[in-house]
């Protein structure tokens, strides 16, 4: 199973949830690969790698230029492989948009990646070629959406993207919206969190993420937040979000055909 998790807005826990979901898969028995598409590396740089230490990462991968196992990285104790990033990705556009099908080339390389149960990509804060290639290649989009106005609205550019990429590249595409950053205590983040599953009954998650300093703690020693606090309420919604997801199943099917039936889509 491939997904993208996606979202323009900066700041609403994608490399967070890539990190996190991917630990609870390995914490089931799945053999994950998590690929990092920012340019910044974020993904990266949460678990102990250097990027400006890599001399090849997606970059490369992408253009044609090495193969995806010259990149690879085993992160431990889980046995996740990473596929990284680093600044180098930033000028990957002017590169990709003159080749013919320039939409497809992730989706090509991971037809080769038949070694993994579950594959989770970062993408970029942007509507870009990057995320493009994502969203193709993917047969779920997670879309991490921050409890609060601004990123309820920007919303509704993703999902008309991700329509587009459902006529033209990629029909049997998945969306899902996980609400994230939620803090209770507040009204304004009640308000959105209700307001997103009556705006999107079928697409909103029952799991959602509260707000946690955990994460950014996790972060900060290269460690997920199974490692860092395996107990806490922030690891346990990542797990329930893997079960929500796998839909109870114990071990994840290497690249179960997508599902033909289309998640229906309110317009914002």
């Amino acid at each position: 199973m491939i997904y993208a998790v996606a979202n323009q807005k900066g700041g609403v826990g994608k490399t967070t949830t890539v990190n996190a979901l991917g630990a609870a898969f390995a914490e089931r028995g799945a053999r994950v690969l998590v690929i990092d598409l920012d340019p910044q590396a974020g993904l990266t740089i949460s678990y102990g790698v250097n990027p400006d230490a890599l001399p090849q990462t997606m970059y490369q991968v992408l253009l044609d230029k090495a193969a995806a196992a010259d990149i690879a990285q085993v992160i431990e104790p889980s046995k996740i492989v990473l596929w990284p990033a680093n600044l180098d990705l930033a000028a990957i556009e002017a590169e990709l948009i003159g080749q013919l099908r320039w939409d497809q080339n992730l989706t090509h390389i991971l037809a080769g990646a038949r070694d993994y149960d579950v594959v989770l990509i970062d993408c970029p804060p942007t509507l870009g070629i990057l995320t493009t290639n994502a969203l193709v290649a993917a047969d779920m989009v997670i879309v991490p959406v921050q409890c609060e106005y601004l990123a309820f609205r920007a919303l509704a550019q993703l999902l008309k993207i991700v329509d587009n990429i459902r006529k033209k590249a990629n029909p049997a595409v998945q969306l899902t919206i996980l609400r994230t950053m939620y803090d209770p205590r507040t009204s304004h983040a009640r308000e959105v969190f209700d307001e997103l599953h009556t705006t999107w009954p079928t697409e909103v998650l029952q799991t959602f993420i509260k707000r946690t300093v955990k994460f950014a703690d996790a972060s900060v020693g290269g460690s997920s937040i199974f490692q860092y606090a395996g107990a806490s309420e922030a690891a346990q919604s990542y797990r329930s979000l893997c079960e929500e997801l796998t839909h109870g199943q114990e071990t994840p099917v290497n690249h179960r055909p997508r599902r033909k039936r289309l998640l229906s889509r309110r317009q914002a």
